[in-house]
C-alpha cells in the first residue's frame, strides 16, 4: 500500500514492536481504565471515576479504546480486544450525562463502539454507535447547514459556535448512513463539510480553529483563536483536524472537492513544518518564547497525509508521504517514550496556548496522541482498516 524503501519499512516494523512490547504491559495495568493524561507519577489517570470535566463523559474518551482496537488487529493480543470492551461498557454511563454531550460523540463511540462493530458484529456495539450518530444527527441545523460543536451555554448572543474538530466527528454520520439505510444521515455529514469549507479554510490553506456562526442561514460572524495563539494565528491541531476531515470526507464520498480541501491545507501544514525540522508547534504563527510543541498535531497530520497519499499520482504521493514519516521520525525521536516508566506513549502534547491543563506542552501526556502516533505506524505496517 505505501512504498517504503528497506531503510523505512525496517524502522516501522521496530516502532510497531516497540510500541506493542510496552502497551501489552501498560494495558493490563490499565485494563479497567478510560485514561487521558498521566498523573505526576507517571500513571495514566481514570476519566471513568474522575471529576468533571475529566469524567465519563470527556471528549476524548474514545481514543483509549480505539487504541486498543488498533494494536488488537495488529497484533490478535485479546489482551486488547479485554481493554477495548471493557471501556466501551465504562462509556455506558456517558450516555445518562445528556447535557454533558456534544458533537464530540463521534470521538466517542465511532472508534469505539463503532469499531467493534465493524471488526466483529457485536450487536450491542452497533446499537451503541447507531445511539451516538443519532445524537449526533439531532445537533443537525438545516438552515445553517451545519452540525452545531458545542452545547447553549458557549453561545455568544444566540451566534453558535462551530470549530474546526468537527471534520472528525462527521464520519460517524456516513457510516449511519450506510448502516441505517437513510441518506439523510450523509447529506447532514456533507452539508456540514462544505459549511466548514467555507467558513473555516483560508485561502493560504491555513484554518481557523472556532468560528461563530449566525443559526439562521449559517454565515460568519467571526472567527476566535480557541486553542491556537491568537484569533489569526494557526492552531496546529485544528490544522491536522482539517487535513484528516476533509480526507475522510472525500474517502466518504468520492467527491474530488474534500480531497482539493485536505490537500490544500495539509501543503500549507508541511510548508510550516519543514521550518521547524518537523518538530511541530502548538501554533504555527506562535511567538518564538515560550517554546510550546503539540505532537498530537504531528501525530494526526501524519495519519491524514498517509490518506492523501493514497489517492495521487506517484510524484505527489511521494510528496506526502514522505511528510509523514518526517513528521513520525521526529517524535520517534524527539517524543516517544517506549519504556514502562511511564504509561503513556507519546510527550511534548499540549491542550491549548492559553492557560489552561497543558499549556507547558513540553512533558505532557495526551491519550490522543498516543493514539494518533500508533494509528500511523498501523497504517504504515499495512493494515488497511479504516478507523474512521
Amino acid at each position: 500500500m505505501y512504498s517504503l524503501n528497506r531503510e523505512d519499512k525496517k524502522w516501522v516494523d521496530e516502532v510497531w514492536n516497540k510500541i506493542d512490547a510496552k502497551m501489552k504491559v501498560v494495558a493490563e495495568k490499565n485494563i479497567n481504565k478510560i485514561p487521558y493524561t498521566i498523573d505526576e507519577n507517571g500513571d495514566f489517570d481514570d476519566c471513568a471515576t474522575g471529576k468533571w470535566p475529566y469524567d465519563i463523559s470527556w471528549w476524548t474518551n474514545g481514543f483509549w479504546p480505539g487504541y486498543m482496537w488498533l494494536l488488537y488487529v495488529g497484533t490478535g493480543d485479546e489482551l486488547y480486544r479485554k481493554a477495548a470492551e471493557n471501556a466501551e461498557d465504562l462509556l455506558d454511563g456517558a450516555f445518562a450525562e445528556y447535557d454533558h454531550l456534544h458533537h464530540d460523540v463521534g470521538f466517542m463511540w465511532h472508534i469505539s463502539a463503532g469499531v467493534n462493530y465493524r471488526l466483529t458484529g457485536n450487536k450491542k456495539s452497533r446499537l451503541r454507535a447507531l445511539y451516538a450518530a443519532d445524537f449526533l444527527a439531532a445537533r443537525y441545523n438545516p438552515a445553517g447547514k451545519y452540525v452545531r460543536s458545542w452545547n447553549a451555554d458557549s453561545d455568544t448572543d444566540g451566534y453558535n459556535k462551530l470549530i474546526i474538530d468537527s471534520m472528525m466527528n462527521i464520519p460517524m454520520l456516513y457510516w449511519a448512513a450506510k448502516e441505517h439505510g437513510d441518506d439523510r444521515f450523509k447529506q447532514m455529514a456533507v452539508n456540514h463539510a462544505d459549511t466548514v469549507m467555507k467558513t473555516h479554510i483560508r485561502p493560504d490553506g491555513t484554518s481557523h480553529h472556532i468560528v461563530e456562526v449566525n443559526p439562521s442561514d449559517g454565515s460568519i460572524v467571526k472567527s476566535l483563536g480557541g486553542q491556537g495563539y491568537a484569533d489569526e494565528s494557526t492552531w496546529t491541531r485544528g490544522q491536522a483536524w482539517a487535513i484528516y476531515g476533509f480526507a475522510l470526507s472525500y474517502i466518504h464520498t468520492g467527491d474530488e472537492k474534500y480531497l482539493m480541501t485536505a490537500k490544500k491545507v495539509a501543503n500549507a501544514f508541511i510548508a510550516c513544518a519543514a521550518q521547524s525540522e518537523w518538530i511541530v508547534p502548538l501554533d504555527f504563527r506562535q511567538p518564538p518564547k515560550p517554546v510550546i510543541y503539540d505532537a498530537t498535531a504531528a501525530a494526526c497530520a501524519a495519519c491524514g497525509l498517509l490518506e492523501i497519499s493514497k489517492t495521487c499520482s506517484e510524484y505527489d504521493k511521494k510528496n506526502y508521504l514522505n511528510a509523514a514519516i518526517k513528521l513520525l521520525k521526529a517524535l520517534d525521536e524527539k517524543a516517544a517514550d517506549y519504556t514502562i516508566d511511564k504509561d503513556n506513549l507519546i510527550n511534548y502534547c499540549s491542550e491549548a496556548y492559553k492557560p489552561g491543563r497543558g499549556e507547558a506542552g513540553l512533558n505532557t501526556a495526551i491519550i490522543y496522541g498516543d493514539y494518533y502516533y500508533t494509528e500511523a505506524i498501523y497504517k504504515l505496517k499495512g493494515f488497511d482498516k479504516l478507523f474512521w
